[in-house]
């Protein structure tokens, strides 16, 4: 069974920095690729990154040159290091894992979400 969770969130001043930590099991996690995505209150849920399972990084404009998206595949972790947080980027944060399950059946899961403000 693929199980996905994310964990990080919290409270931090605008200009602060957070890291978030997304771990799965249950997965042939070379294989997975992983987003993270995020929904402020009243808005629909948006991609904020993603890494492909060649590691290849994709970011929404909003936060390019602020955030980064990594992987540790031996750790079945990716990370999304948020430096220079706006009160925008105030949100729940989710996390998107598909591919190959341990069992070599596609699947895609969603974490529970981790809740992040940036406020003074």
């Amino acid at each position: 069974q693929v199980h996905v969770a994310e964990s990080g969130g919290g409270l931090v001043q605008p200009g602060g920095s957070l890291r978030l930590v997304c771990v799965t099991s249950g997965t042939i996690f070379a294989t997975v690729n992983m987003d993270w995505y995020r929904q402020a209150p009243g808005k629909e849920r948006e991609l904020v990154a993603s890494i492909d399972n060649r590691y290849i990084t994709t970011y929404s404009d909003s936060v390019k040159g602020r955030f980064t998206i990594s992987r540790d595949n031996a750790r079945n972790t990716v990370y999304l290091q948020m430096n220079s947080l706006k009160p925008d980027d105030t949100a729940v944060y989710y996390c998107h894992a598909h591919g190959l399950s341990s069992s070599r059946n596609p699947f895609d899961s969603w974490g529970q979400g981790t809740q992040v403000a940036a406020s003074s």
